[in-house]
């Protein structure tokens, strides 16, 4: 039994109908039975084309796709990356993209990149088709992969906007794995304490009762707390869950209310010079990479504003756009918003009287990152000493003043 190479419908001209990928098997001149893969509008379509090449199809099925898992910006990353890699290898646009989707292991991902293909097929410009999927190719993106179009170096700009996005993905993951375990002890430590409150205090409390004595001031506090949670722990769950909605929806739909919440982020002691290393160095990176590619100044800065991923940085961004707009050196731009450190300022004033503010960029991103990365780490070295003196103090308050009655009890009878 052999396998025909796949082959592929011809070129559909713009404005056909859609193609589809169907999966076809049938017998050969000499009876082989073989199968393959054919792109094209109908089972129709393909069986006529393989009647002329003298194959007797039996069995022609679309392919379809599951409904998959959600596209992440990993997953556009690790395409850009193969998609970059292929190109520079010399594969075709299409062929590179045939290969991705095979070897995609997201259906999701799988039916976007084969909605973009059929888009280039038609004789959208690769940019134009990415920009018909905004959610998972922002402008920056499309901007990038546009100007890599224009000047026929596209191969060696998606390798750059690769680089690009990798590197914003280790500074999240850095940011995210600094804030989990903290909020992970704290939650855990919440629900130790509610199951304290609504089952081992009342039982306490039960045995209490009998003492027929005056108890400590610290146990009554503690039974007073839990009957309170007793009779209204579904009030508590509830005023916890709503004002967590609450904010997340506001957030959402409100430019003050994110505002305020990533204003707020900046302020935190020791967390918040974490998050502003790491927006500055998204920042630099992303004004660094579209500079480099030939993407004029204020135009840049319409992307890189929204992936600073900051409210804060966003608006001073804005200010800056409108500032160098209207003649102003980026520098000084820069020093009139005071959201950048001296450092920062200095190096791009280097960069525009040198004429390399792209290589300083990127210079100030490594800089950043690199002090992410320590800040992290020392980060993780606090955190512990303060997570454990926390729970001592609750947890084990908790305990001492369940306990004190009958520490008090053993010395009366002693």
């Amino acid at each position: 039994m052999a396998t025909a190479s796949n082959k592929k419908a011809p070129t559909r001209a713009a404005g056909a109908a859609r193609e589809h990928m169907f999966i076809w098997e049938g017998k050969d001149k000499t009876g082989k039975i073989i199968r393959g893969e054919m792109r094209a509008a109908t089972e129709t379509v393909v069986q006529t084309i393989l009647r002329r090449q003298g194959i007797l199809t039996h069995k022609i099925r679309k392919q379809t796709f599951s409904r998959g898992k959600k596209i992440t910006d990993k997953d556009i990353a690790l395409f850009t990356r193969q998609l970059s890699t292929m190109m520079r290898s010399g594969v075709p646009l299409l062929q590179s993209f045939d290969i991705a989707i095979k070897g995609c292991g997201n259906p999701s991902l799988a039916r976007l990149l084969n909605d973009v293909r059929a888009n280039v097929e038609t004789g959208s410009s690769l940019s134009q088709a990415f920009r018909r999927h905004p959610v998972h190719f922002d402008a920056l993106f499309c901007n990038l992969v546009a100007a890599g179009e224009q000047a026929g170096i596209l191969d060696s700009l998606l390798d750059r906007l690769a680089t690009y996005k990798e590197k914003i993905l280790a500074i999240k993951s850095k940011i995210k794995s600094a804030m989990f375990y903290p909020i992970a002890v704290v939650v855990v430590a919440a629900l130790v304490i509610a199951v304290m409150m609504l089952f081992v205090v009342p039982e306490f409390k039960k045995v209490f009762s009998s003492f027929g004595a005056d108890l400590p001031a610290p146990t009554m506090f503690v039974i007073a707390i839990s009957d309170f949670f007793v009779q209204y722990w579904y009030l508590g769950f509830g005023i916890i869950a709503g004002t967590i909605f609450g904010v997340a929806a506001s957030y959402k739909r409100s430019t003050a209310m994110q505002a305020t919440v990533d204003r707020m982020m900046l302020q935190i002691p020791v967390l918040g010079d974490v998050i502003r290393k790491a927006t500055i160095a998204r920042w630099t990176r992303t004004l660094s990479t579209m500079f480099a590619a030939g993407v004029p100044l204020v135009e840049a800065l319409d992307s890189v504003g929204g992936a600073a991923g900051n409210v804060v940085y966003k608006n001073a961004t804005r200010q800056i756009q409108s500032d160098v707009s209207t003649g102003t050196s980026l520098t000084v731009a820069m020093q009139n918003v005071h959201v950048f450190p001296t450092m920062v300022v200095q190096m791009v004033s280097i960069g525009e009287e040198s004429g390399q503010l792209d290589s300083m960029l990127s210079k100030v991103a490594d800089f950043f990152e690199r002090e992410v990365d320590d800040a992290v780490a020392g980060l993780s070295q606090l955190l512990e000493p303060l997570i454990m003196v926390f729970l001592g103090v609750v947890i084990g308050g908790l305990v001492v003043a369940m306990y004190l009655p009958i520490f008090k009890l053993g010395a009366v009878v002693g």
